[in-house]
């Protein structure tokens, strides 16, 4: 009898964590109107970045119709060291940008941020 008891107890506890589990994950959503399907289109330069002792460059080409302003961020090694991020430069529909940055001693890290032209 006090076997059951357990598995039951067992069995409530499962169904209770899965019905939590459930609730807490994310949905899709479908958009409602035009500009969320607009929002949800295709957009972005696919960008390569490359890192030469203190140099760095990226190199940023658009496929899609629509037009991105990228930023080459620059996060250096060494407290004393100032970071960069370069003025936005625009990537047109089928365009290639360069964009350089650079440190006085090691990089940390390097990223580039997209923007939506409006």
């Amino acid at each position: 009898m006090r076997l059951s008891r357990r598995t039951a107890s067992l069995s409530v506890a499962v169904a209770l964590v899965l019905t939590l589990a459930y609730e807490a994950v994310p949905h899709a959503r479908v958009p409602a109107d035009d500009d969320e399907r607009e929002r949800a289109a295709p957009f972005g330069a696919a960008c390569r970045i490359r890192v030469h002792d203190s140099r760095v460059t990226a190199y940023c080409h658009n496929p899609f119709p629509e037009p991105d302003r990228v930023s080459l961020h620059v996060e250096c090694a060494r407290w004393w060291d100032i970071d960069t991020d370069s003025s936005p430069v625009e990537a047109g529909p089928a365009q290639t940008v360069r964009l350089k940055g650079r440190c006085w001693k090691e990089v940390d890290a390097a990223w580039v941020s997209h923007r939506r032209t409006s």
